[in-house]
């Protein structure tokens, strides 16, 4: 079964997100509020993928995706970016990085599983 971190620092879309992948994806889910909080939890648990915000106060989204990839306990995982903040036609602060992918918000709690294992092809 797999193991996934939701980091957001927004509450409610981070419960959608948790119940969502749980519920209806059958996952197990951590969550984290903030930057600090996922990497202390890649760290630990290791999971099989992180679904991680872009715009968070403190430490954003692309500079947790750094810092998972300059540690060796969580360099392999993979990252799925969550934004608002996504036009098509626009050059994005995540354009080149290794990512497995991006899902837009608001994103639907029936399909977000379904989403995440087709960028990760589960």
């Amino acid at each position: 079964m797999p193991l996934v971190l939701v980091v957001d620092d927004d509450d409610s879309i981070r419960e959608i997100a948790q119940l969502s992948l749980e519920l209806v994806g059958g996952w197990q889910v951590l969550a984290a509020g903030g930057g600090a909080s996922a990497l202390e939890q890649a760290a630990e648990h290791r999971p099989h993928a992180i679904l991680l915000d872009v715009m968070m106060p403190v430490m954003d989204g692309i500079e947790t995706f750094h810092r998972l990839r300059a540690d060796e306990r969580t360099q392999h995982i993979p990252v799925i970016l969550v934004t608002a903040k996504r036009q098509a036609d626009e050059h994005q602060v995540w354009d080149g990085l290794p990512i497995a992918g991006v899902i837009p918000k608001p994103f639907d709690p029936m399909t977000l599983a379904q989403q995440v294992s087709a960028l990760l092809d589960w």
